[in-house]
């Protein structure tokens, strides 16, 4: 399971903090997993043995260090570069899937048997995915139980154990401690209370993100809250706030960004107003997709600093993050509406579908009112008030075609998608090319080698920085990024010149035209003769 346990000795003895997360490290003396940079003395190394995820140390029989908190390490970034059946799985157990729909709905998500699928996850990560999800939920009980005053029966149905005696087993085998135990380690000074142990309200978790160093929060942030849609969205400063719909209900989270000059372990402090506790696992995972918390930073400046001319840009601002998704489908609807016209134009659109066919909030936050349609709510807005859809027939249709395959099942955007099976059915839909589905796959699936090479700031910056800006020349340099051009894109996308695609606004992006915003077209292409193919092109502007 782990392929140099000699590298990852030397990883721990040195306390890097890189590798939290990777892998784990049990202590056959004490009985305890740490994460590697740990602050206790390193074992002897004929005392250790290592695992690659907290799951298998648990099954292996280890209980967390209360020390380091191993279960809190940023997840292992192999599974958000990966498109593999394991890879996919884990995103989707990451999303809460086992704790919805057991084991059996993760196997037929992936189309394969529950025995397959037990026999290539534990090959790969140790042990199966009920142990993965039984982990995942212990965490989100200590959560609860270290920043909310719910009763210990809350908690273990929120955080998706099945009754309060598994809860508390499961919580004296990984923590060594009961849950009241837990609680009481904490200082009731430093716990945030909910102020409210009524079952059916709004709760209100507060909790840090962690992830690995470099990391700017500025980047993502900022390109979040410039695009923000009215009504789901707002941004001040380096706080970011949207709504989101989770399976059980729905949650407002407000994400605010650590210094990035701090000494320290890296983090987000996250607030998450939750409708139904059961949901926390999910939103904590969606926030942490959407702000690619996930990434190694190091492992992709080392395969960037070779380039001679991509090297010096990255190395110049390491912490960069691509942006994602908390839901695939808004993000593909913004892709559309975003075809050709500006950043404020597709932010005002985009509001007005909002109001118009979105889901009001019984507790609006400030701004926050809303939660984005669902394919169901734009389908039937289309049919009975067609004036609202204020855009070209074409991309009209391509919105209700998106909205009508999502429904039926026949697009699936979420953790669990493959990129290329998602490219190749979005491209199937009128109206939609290669350039949003690639811009879906990189934002909604977190695919780390997505490259849109006819972009026109991606051949605006590249030109700028030596490199070829005909696309299928650009194409052809980044083969030596590989696996990591979703993040050469998001260095090049910050470039000034990138920038000025378009002149700026006071929002800090271009104000395109239909004539300045698209990228010339392959001549292979179709032409306005079909225009329900034809790829529509250019910096998408949601």
């Amino acid at each position: 399971m782990i392929e140099d346990p000699e590298r990852c000795y030397q990883a721990a003895h040195s306390k890097d903090a890189r590798f939290d997360g990777v892998f784990f490290i049990g202590v056959r003396t004490t009985g305890i997993y740490c994460r590697p940079s740990c602050p206790a003395r390193t074992p002897k190394r004929e005392n250790v043995r290592f695992y690659p995820s907290a799951a298998a140390a648990q099954q292996a029989g280890f209980r967390a260090c209360l020390r380091c908190r191993p279960d809190a390490t940023p997840g292992s970034p192999e599974w958000n570069l990966r498109a593999d059946t394991v890879a996919r799985a884990m995103r989707l157990i990451r999303d809460g899937i086992v704790d919805r729909e057991g084991v059996e709905g993760l196997a037929l998500r992936l189309g394969y048997s529950v025995r397959q699928l037990n026999r290539v996850v534990t090959a790969e990560v140790g042990t199966g995915p009920l142990a993965i999800a039984r982990a995942q939920r212990s965490q989100t009980a200590r959560i609860l139980l270290e920043t909310t005053d719910l009763p210990i029966t809350h908690v273990a149905f929120a955080a998706g154990f099945s009754s309060v005696r598994q809860c508390n087993e499961t919580v004296r085998q990984i923590f060594a401690d009961t849950p009241s135990g837990l609680r009481a380690r904490v200082a009731a000074a430093a716990r945030r209370r909910s102020g409210t142990r009524d079952e059916g309200a709004t709760q209100v978790i507060a909790l840090r993100l962690p992830c690995r160093r470099p990391f700017d929060p500025r980047s993502v942030l900022g390109f979040l809250g410039t695009r923000a849609v009215p009504g789901i969205e707002e941004a001040e400063g380096l706080t970011y706030r949207r709504s989101i719909r989770l399976p059980h209900g729905h949650a407002v989270v407000a994400l605010t960004g650590s210094d990035p000059a701090a000494d320290g372990p890296a983090f987000v402090e996250a607030e998450l107003r939750l409708s139904d506790l059961r949901d926390l696992t999910t939103a904590v995972s969606r926030c942490r997709q959407l702000l690619d918390l996930d990434a190694d930073p190091v492992a992709i400046l080392e395969a960037f600093r070779p380039d001679p001319l991509l090297g010096a840009l990255v190395q110049a601002d390491p912490g960069r993050r691509v942006p994602g998704a908390v839901d695939g489908f808004e993000l593909a609807v913004r892709a559309v509406i975003g075809q050709q016209v500006s950043v404020v134009g597709a932010r005002t659109i985009a509001g007005r579908l909002v109001r118009a066919a979105g889901e009001p909030l019984a507790e609006p936050a400030g701004g926050i009112t809303h939660l984005f349609p669902t394919p169901g709510a734009l389908i039937a807005l289309a049919d009975d008030d067609p004036a609202v859809f204020s855009m070209p027939t074409g991309r009209r249709r391509a919105l209700v075609a998106l909205a009508e395959a999502t429904e039926s099942g026949a697009v699936l955007i979420d953790p669990g998608a493959d990129p290329a099976e998602l490219r190749a059915a979005l491209v199937r839909l009128p109206g939609i090319g290669p350039w949003t589905a690639e811009y879906v796959a990189l934002r909604a699936l977190r695919d780390p080698d997505a490259f849109m090479p006819t972009d026109l700031g991606i051949r605006r910056a590249a030109r700028a920085l030596g490199l070829p800006d005909d696309p299928a020349l650009l194409l052809a340099r980044t083969e030596g990024w590989r696996p990591w051009r979703s993040y050469a894109m998001v260095h090049l996308w910050g470039m000034p010149d990138a920038q000025k695609a378009a002149a700026p606004t006071a929002l800090g992006t271009r104000p395109s035209t239909a004539a300045t915003s698209q990228n010339t077209l392959s001549k292979k292409q179709p032409t306005e003769k079909q225009p329900s193919k034809k790829p529509l092109k250019g910096r998408d502007a949601a």
